[in-house]
């Protein structure tokens, strides 16, 4: 199966996985139902559940077994976002080329969106899981809520805005990005991996791929912003240079930029080394990360 099929099959497995985690939008409180179906469904490239079921492919985890994991990360995420895109936050109106939540809906219903869709993840991971030892299934837990909280992504995200107008070093933007954007990555990278016979070494050698490949998202993300259309990211491009956030673009140049995009990839490729051809998704996903167009 070629990397292509490979990702429209997991794409749509997680589709359908979201669509059956989610409560229907015909139950009370039906808008809140319906905001959290629109926040999450019908957009996206699922880039965390891709990772998830490469790295779980790795240790030889079962397709089936790892839907709870990316579905989980691919809330938070979602959650995130709704958040993100407030008027008190980024104050954006646009969202996987259609109106953000806040703007379809309301303020305090893109809000309760972010919160249920983050009670909802863990909801989705401690159902009991077959084959995944109740410990292992509590380690699971713990390190998505590590990665989710003020030592990951929202700590991150207090980082971001209090960076606004603020001249960064690398390291203190790399120190933002590694809570920010990473801790997620790295958490769906590792969850995949703890649904199948992850050794400690395997989960070590994992652990810097991950962190390489969080930290290149972003600096593409940064690139992309700074060279894509509207139109072609399906939100608002130039934002942060509008906003007078640091990116990777505005501290290092767009050339500079590219080239620690490659750097990075290199190393996330480097890190796969000791996994042979058991990692060929996840050397297909670094890949396609620096070459996404949105």
């Amino acid at each position: 199966m070629n990397f292509s099929t490979w990702m429209s099959g997991i794409q749509q497995r997680t589709e359908a996985a979201l669509d059956a985690a989610l409560p229907p939008s015909g139950i009370a409180p039906s808008r809140l139902h319906e905001a959290m179906r629109y926040a999450v469904l019908g957009g996206g490239k699922r880039v965390r559940p891709l990772l998830c079921h490469a790295a779980g492919s790795v240790f030889g985890a079962d397709g089936a077994l790892l839907d709870a994991p990316a579905v989980a990360v691919e809330l938070i995420h979602a959650y995130s976002l709704a958040h993100d895109d407030l008027p008190c936050m980024d104050d954006d109106v646009l969202r996987r080329g259609k109106p953000t939540c806040h703007v379809e809906f309301d303020e305090a219903t893109a809000l309760l969106v972010g919160d249920a869709l983050q009670a909802q993840a863990f909801q989705t991971l401690s159902n009991r899981l077959p084959g995944v030892s109740p410990a292992r299934q509590l380690d699971m837990l713990h390190l998505l809520a590590t990665a989710s909280g003020s030592r990951g992504m929202a700590g991150g995200q207090a980082i971001d805005l209090a960076a606004v107008g603020q001249q960064l070093t690398i390291s203190e933007l790399e120190f933002m990005h590694i809570h920010k954007t990473g801790a997620l990555i790295r958490s769906a990278v590792l969850l995949g991996a703890h649904c199948g016979e992850a050794t400690p070494e395997g989960l070590d050698h994992l652990g810097r791929f991950a962190n390489r490949i969080g930290l290149l998202f972003q600096v593409v993300d940064d690139i992309l912003d700074t060279e894509a259309s509207t139109a072609t990211l399906g939100k608002t491009a130039g934002k942060d240079a509008a906003q007078n956030k640091p990116t990777y673009v505005n501290i290092l140049g767009l050339s500079e930029a590219k080239v620690m995009a490659g750097k990075l990839r290199q190393d996330a490729h480097t890190a796969l080394t000791p996994f042979g051809e058991t990692a060929s998704r996840l050397h297909e996903l670094a890949d396609f990360i620096v070459e996404r167009t949105f």
